[in-house]
């Protein structure tokens, strides 16, 4: 795609670079793609597991594990295929932004991505990862056209034939998702899949029912397809802002937690927030972010890992020095 040089604004740019590259609802035959055609795929010729059996005594070494883009988790934890992870959080904390940073390095490591928001269209979330991308404030009065034309430029590059983003915002239902997350993967080869989020799939925070017929749609369909679902969820409203939570204060049924291969909680320093605004003292080096993991079936650690927040970005580095993260 030829992105031309002239001083558009940004969301008219991020808008030329999505528009070749989103999945719209109506473009899905959810018939097609719900869970019933799975039988098809599911009854195969002995033949067919006789050649796996013959296959995987001739494998290659395993591939690279995928990892998330901060340093200090490498090692400890890795996005397998097959599995489902997600990450729950606080309205407003964060979620969103560090989910469309895991996709960027996913993308840099070679990694086909479809990113579902249906609380963002698709051109605030690639204004979002153009600032992720590129480490400065692209939306700001004084960024200069030039450079922004070269940024979008640039991320038309890394980003071609690996990125997807699904058009459709508000409330959408559980058979959809499912189908579109299907679609992407038999037909357009896509491994790494962000809904964004549960609670916009499912319609009623207290139909547990709902919500483990859901996950358990999306545990399958990660397993069959050998694809990774990243799904972003909410807490529960907790006694203060400044309490930590848990796996346990996921919001709706438990099995949400029980079902899923992997779970983080992300949980904003409100307590350094609020010293920064009161003029109160804190610690400048103090973390901004901690991002938890409660939980990782095929893993052996459980860590917590402390990030801060690089405001002009909108980036997660993994020290208080502010090295952002390089994805080209």
């Amino acid at each position: 795609m030829k992105l031309s040089n002239s001083p558009d604004g940004i969301e008219e740019r991020a808008r030329a670079l999505d528009q070749n590259r989103k999945v719209r609802q109506s473009d899905i035959d959810v018939a097609k793609y719900e869970k019933l055609t799975e039988i098809k795929l599911k009854v195969r010729e002995a033949s067919a597991y006789l050649l796996e059996i013959l296959d995987s005594r001739n494998q290659p070494a395993p591939p690279k594990p995928l990892q998330m883009p901060w340093t200090k988790t490498w090692g400890e934890f890795e996005y397998r295929l097959g599995e489902v992870t997600v990450y729950a959080g606080s309205n407003g904390g964060g979620k969103s932004l560090l989910t469309g940073q895991i996709a960027l390095s996913l993308v840099s490591q070679g990694e086909r991505v479809c990113i579902a928001s249906f609380e963002m269209k698709p051109t605030r979330t690639l204004t979002r990862m153009l600032r992720q991308f590129s480490g400065e404030n692209v939306e700001g009065m004084t960024y200069p056209q030039e450079t922004l034309a070269k940024t979008v430029m640039d991320f038309d590059q890394f980003s071609q034939s690996k990125l997807w983003l699904y058009d459709q915002q508000g409330t959408t239902d559980a058979r959809s998702v499912v189908a579109m997350a299907r679609y992407c993967a038999m037909e357009l080869g896509i491994r790494h899949i962000f809904i964004d989020s549960l609670m916009k799939c499912v319609a009623g925070e207290d139909d547990y029912n709902a919500q483990k017929n859901f996950i358990d749609e999306l545990t399958a369909l990660a397993r069959d397809h050998d694809v990774h679902i990243h799904l972003v969820h909410h807490i529960r409203k907790l006694m203060s802002e400044e309490a930590q939570p848990n796996k346990f204060d996921l919001k709706g049924s438990g099995a949400i937690t029980d079902q899923v291969d992997n779970v983080f909680v992300v949980w904003r320093n409100k307590k350094k927030e609020a010293a920064q605004k009161s003029g109160g003292g804190f610690l400048p080096y103090e973390h901004d972010l901690t991002l938890m993991c409660e939980k990782q079936r095929n893993g052996d650690i459980e860590e917590w890992y402390k990030l801060w927040y690089h405001r002009e970005s909108q980036s997660f580095c993994e020290n208080e020095q502010m090295q952002l993260v390089r994805y080209a």
